[in-house]
């Protein structure tokens, strides 16, 4: 079998022919692994998750105030909490909060060991001196304007929160993961907290309008003393047409004015109907007057009817049957005595007698119905009257209910507007945004103050510092090995020259043994050297 072919064989003879300087890749390496977990900063991971329980639509209008039964709840989308996890990783958000926490000095983080000496005095001693005494002094000669030296304290810090937090929405759920990468762990767990609340605060400022206790203070002084003028000016229209209520009073009048109208109507059909009969009365009267002595009757009977039941006038009726049985009592005596017979001429004066008796009492029914037909003219101009007072007294209500209704609509629109302002300021209070049920995020896992360090770990830095020390030192001496062109064993001589190989001699130095006491340092110094 040829030994190239076997290539364990040819791993453990290179492994072992260059064991010195596997040894000391080795122990660097191993070295370096020991003594980075103390030379690394520690680092404290502080968790706290945020969840959005859902989107609030209202569904009612300005004037409504938004409780549970005006507003409508739906699952927030993907678009949604994307944009609550870039409100909450916001620069602005980051440096508000930093900015209060070291104003309240709770936040004064320990720069690492390369901030601590390289990236800090680089920007110290040499940004800082070369802005004053080289670049502003170069702006300054030429009439530029010089910048001011700033304080970037807050900037890098800004820049190094951002760096170390992570935010991120858990997959297929509503809950936003916020872990914060820092050497302090107290610190770090007063920024997450301030952080979470500055970023309720702000979502609450974006959610509704802001309004403060004196602009809501001035509004509603001009809301009563608007609402207060309104309802004098109510209460004077009412007074000046001596009504509290114009639209019962309306209707009230409008029924009036039905009755009165229904009797009017029946007042002028019988104004008509007498004034008829009077005319007729008048005439017939006048022929009565005119007539021959023998003609005794009269073309009406004063008769009236009432309820479907005839009244007749008892007096005419019993001179008209007198003067009846006289004239025919005359015509028949006529055939027997002579006209100026003393009994003739006896009856014809009770005829006269009784005659103009009958039409003394026809003409005083006539001045009755004369007098009955003035008195119905004088109740139809009466209810005429009336009916024009009422529809004039309408006609008043009318325009004061409209106006009415004008302040009315006036006084709801105030009523509604304050009611607008009332409940704008009620959602912006920063209790009620932290307390109640406006805000639809709630802090679902608070920040608490880890007690083990995320990173450095220690046995995993080790391990593998350990492991990558060991391929490491292998790669090297494979490396080593190829650029090697030397004979390491007599196969390479026949395959190289073509030439059998006679004797191989073995090396006669024995292995040093070491004398030194196991697991001692001057052991450890022999093993490595040797």
């Amino acid at each position: 079998m040829n030994p190239k072919e076997n290539y364990l064989h040819e791993f453990f003879r290179i492994f072992f022919a260059n064991k010195q300087w596997v040894k000391r890749v080795f122990l660097i390496f191993a070295v370096i692994a020991l003594a980075l977990p103390l030379m690394l900063k520690q680092s404290f991971d502080i968790t706290a998750q945020v969840i959005v329980q859902s989107k609030k639509l209202s569904q009612g209008d300005a004037t409504t105030s938004l409780n549970q039964e005006d507003a409508t709840f739906i699952p927030p989308s993907l678009a949604d909490m994307e944009t609550e996890s870039n409100i909450l990783r916001s620069p602005a958000l980051i440096r508000q909060t930093i900015s209060t926490l070291r104003d309240q000095g709770e936040y004064t983080p320990s720069p690492g060991i390369f901030n601590k000496w390289v990236s800090e005095p680089l920007k110290h001693y040499v940004t800082t001196p070369l802005r004053e005494y080289v670049v502003n002094p170069l702006r300054d000669g030429l009439g530029l304007e010089v910048d001011p030296v700033r304080d970037t304290t807050l900037d890098m810090l800004t820049d190094e929160a951002i760096a170390n937090l992570k935010i991120e929405t858990l997959p297929g759920s509503n809950v936003i993961s916020i872990v914060y990468s820092f050497g302090d762990p107290a610190q770090g767990t007063r920024f997450v907290a301030q952080l979470l609340e500055n970023y309720l605060s702000g979502r609450q400022d974006l959610q509704s309008i802001e309004l403060p206790q004196a602009f809501y203070e001035q509004k509603k002084t001009q809301y009563q003393t608007r609402l207060d003028g309104l309802e004098g000016t109510r209460l004077a229209l009412l007074e000046d047409v001596s009504s509290s209520d114009p639209k019962e009073e309306i209707t009230f009048r409008l029924n009036a004015i039905n009755t009165e109208e229904q009797a009017l109507n029946l007042y002028r059909d019988r104004l008509l109907q007498s004034q008829r009969w009077l005319d007729y009365l008048k005439t017939s009267l006048a022929a009565a007057n005119n007539s021959r002595f023998n003609d005794y009757t009269f073309p009406f009977t004063f008769t009236t009817t009432m309820d479907n039941i005839a009244f007749e006038d008892r007096e005419i009726k019993q001179l008209g049957e007198q003067l009846t049985t006289q004239v025919s009592r005359y015509m028949n005596d006529l055939a027997i005595f002579q006209p100026g017979s003393e009994p003739m001429l006896l009856t014809r004066e009770q005829i006269a007698r009784t005659r103009q008796q009958f039409l003394k009492v026809v003409s005083n029914r006539i001045q009755e119905r004369t007098n009955d037909l003035a008195v119905v003219s004088s109740v139809i101009d009466q209810k005429t009257a009336r009916i024009a007072e009422f529809k004039e007294r309408i006609h008043q209500l009318q325009q004061t209910q409209s106006k009415l209704r004008q302040m009315d609509t006036e006084i709801n629109a105030l009523h509604a507007a304050f009611s607008t302002y009332a409940q704008r300021f009620a959602e912006s209070s920063t209790a009620r945004a932290l307390d109640n049920d406006l805000s639809n995020a709630r802090v679902l896992s608070p920040p608490f103050e880890p007690t083990a360090p995320a990173f450095p770990k220690p046995m995993l830095i080790i391990a593998f510092g350990l492991f990558s020390g060991l391929l490491l030192a292998i790669a090297l001496v494979y490396v080593r090995e190829f650029f090697d062109h030397r004979f390491k064993h007599p196969a390479q001589i026949t395959q190289q020259l073509d030439v059998p190989v006679l004797l191989v001699i073995n090396e006669q130095n024995p292995e040093q043994v070491n004398p030194h006491r196991n697991w001692s340092l001057p052991s450890l110094v022999h093993w490595v050297r040797n």
